[in-house]
């Protein structure tokens, strides 16, 4: 008897109350092709080619898997996809119910510059746990290491978060270091952050990986915070899940249009939301593999007839980061 069964009963029972670990590799398995499959891209400017290919290949690979899927979080209707959009069904339709977000490829324009972090996603967490905040597509986000919980508030000022967090941590705040996305809407936030002694790392896209970065007890950053694509918070939730760190979020609309459109599907304005209001629930897996090289995993090689990949698995129920490296024949995919 596992971890992952409680005391058998009926037949129910022996269905895992946890998601397969078998799913997980499943899962490496759509990130890598979605990958792979825009290396042609990397670097040449075509942005929606790159992640025209990467969605394509994706699905194609989650319509193998023995589970029931609903895409909760896509990228059809803000990016213009092909597929993998909202409310999709993916997978057989055989084994347990899902809910299901994507991002075949966070960092588009990351990699049609060939710069760094730009990662293929997909988190998951059992049917009916993960925010639908698709909406509102921005989010204004705090995301920390377990240091950070109980800690740190969204609310508070940032200059206040900084020196909270400092002081747990145990180093001066001179040495903290910040995330934060390199947008005209932040000038004031990174002001502040700076005025406080803090330093501010900017990043040019990819908030996932900023935020998973912060979490990690080895991270060299200390927090991710800015607003962000309201899809990328509920990804990061699924994998701070599993690191026990601190995530909130606060819906940003662009325009009373857009804060009525998020109203009418039942979500709040002026709500902090916590972790387990943006996805419920520790029944978390989050799977991502490089598409060029960053702070979380390095990007897709090829070399020597082989293409090489590194890719992540978070699992909220153990708590557990795995790394997996994978070596694929060349001629199998190019």
């Amino acid at each position: 008897m596992t971890a992952d069964f409680h005391e058998i009963t009926s037949a129910e029972d022996l269905i895992p109350l946890h998601p397969d670990r078998n799913i997980a590799l499943e899962l490496v398995r759509a990130t890598e092709a979605a990958a792979i499959r825009s290396v042609p891209f990397i670097g040449r400017g075509a942005k929606e080619a790159a992640d025209g290919a990467a969605v394509d290949a994706m699905r194609a690979f989650l319509s193998t898997v023995d589970f029931d899927g609903v895409i909760v979080i896509g990228e059809g209707e803000k990016d213009d996809a092909p597929m993998l959009f909202n409310g999709e069904h993916v997978g057989t339709g055989r084994g347990r119910a899902y809910d299901i977000a994507v991002d075949p490829i966070d960092g588009t324009s990351l990699t049609a510059a060939g710069r760094n972090n730009a990662l293929s996603v997909i988190a998951l967490s059992d049917r009916g746990t993960m925010l639908d905040a698709s909406t509102v597509f921005y989010m204004d986000k705090l995301v920390t290491g377990p240091a950070g919980v109980g800690v740190v508030d969204i609310r508070l000022p940032i200059g206040e978060n900084i020196r909270r967090l400092a002081k747990a941590l145990g180093k001066p705040v001179e040495e903290m270091v910040v995330s934060v996305l390199n947008r005209p809407r932040h000038e004031q936030l990174i002001a502040d952050i700076r005025e406080t002694g803090a330093g501010t790392r900017l990043m040019s896209d990819g908030d996932v990986a900023g935020g998973i970065n912060a979490a990690r007890h080895d991270a060299r950053t200390d927090m991710c915070v800015g607003v962000g694509g309201s899809p990328e918070g509920i990804v990061t939730a699924c994998a701070i899940k599993a690191l026990g760190g601190h995530i909130q979020g606060r819906l940003w609309p662009r325009h009373d249009e857009e804060a009525q459109k998020g109203i009418d599907a039942g979500l709040k304005m002026d709500h902090v939301y916590e972790a387990d209001d943006l996805v419920a629930g520790s029944n978390t897996i989050f799977v991502a593999t490089g598409v060029t090289d960053g702070a979380l995993v390095e990007g897709v090689r090829r070399q020597g007839g082989y293409v090489y990949t590194e890719s992540v698995v978070l699992r909220g129920h153990s708590g557990t980061l795995r790394r997996i490296s994978s070596d694929h024949l060349e001629s199998k995919w190019f």
